[in-house]
């Protein structure tokens, strides 16, 4: 059989359900051009702080690099590849594609990107620069930093020292591929909440709803 251009169309074997389902491992020399992800995830909050550093680091790369970035709610950047939301299913297929992966400080993120292989280039959002409500990515990327589980970058020059190194060598930034999490994921996420509302009932003393006074006791006049 030919196909339109007139060349031999050799016959291609079509990937079993399983197959198809399995994250790929990560091979840094199956590819010349590197691929990154970058996703800023659905909150409402714009991430410029992340988009901007993204935009500065791929200015002065000269290597070539093919980019998808989610930028969500944060003006889209003048950057290839960008694009404001992807579905589930994206979402996946751009992580099993990508040699890099950066992403902000949520949880689910950060475990399918680790789930996928990939040791994530986390910059958590930050809630004193109205990126989020709270100050639960900030907590929680800065355990799994310290833990060894994420590449945590709080600033511009941690951040473009990660993309670069990643440039040179993609296999710093991979971990064994963990297909069979996949079923597992909403308990792990489940456990990642109760660990990040512990982190933020730590980290912020509430006030007591009640006052205890004591009253005088017969006989006894009160002093204020």
């Amino acid at each position: 059989m030919t196909g339109e251009t007139g060349t031999a169309r050799r016959p291609q074997p079509q990937p079993t359900v399983e197959s198809s389902r399995l994250p790929r491992q990560r091979d840094s020399a199956s590819a010349a051009q590197l691929k990154l992800l970058v996703a800023v995830g659905t909150d409402k909050h714009p991430f410029d702080r992340l988009v901007d550093w993204l935009t500065q680091w791929h200015a002065q790369v000269t290597a070539p690099v093919g980019l998808t970035v989610q930028h969500g709610h944060t003006n889209a950047p003048s950057l290839p590849g960008a694009v404001p939301f992807l579905g589930h299913d994206e979402l996946q297929q751009a992580m099993v594609h990508a040699d890099l992966v950066v992403c902000h400080g949520g949880p689910a993120t950060i475990l399918e990107a680790r789930r996928h292989g990939h040791l994530p280039i986390v910059v958590p959002r930050d809630p004193t620069r109205g990126e989020h409500v709270d100050d639960h990515q900030l907590l929680f990327a800065r355990r799994l930093g310290a833990a060894g589980l994420v590449a945590l970058c709080e600033t511009r020059e941690a951040l473009h020292d990660a993309l670069t190194t990643g440039l040179a060598d993609p296999s710093r930034y991979a971990v064994a591929a963990d297909p069979d999490a996949h079923e597992a994921r909403r308990a792990a996420v489940a456990r990642v909440g109760r660990i990040v509302d512990d982190l933020v009932a730590g980290s912020t003393p509430r006030p007591s709803r009640w006052r205890v006074r004591s009253r005088p006791r017969p006989g006894t006049k009160e002093t204020r």
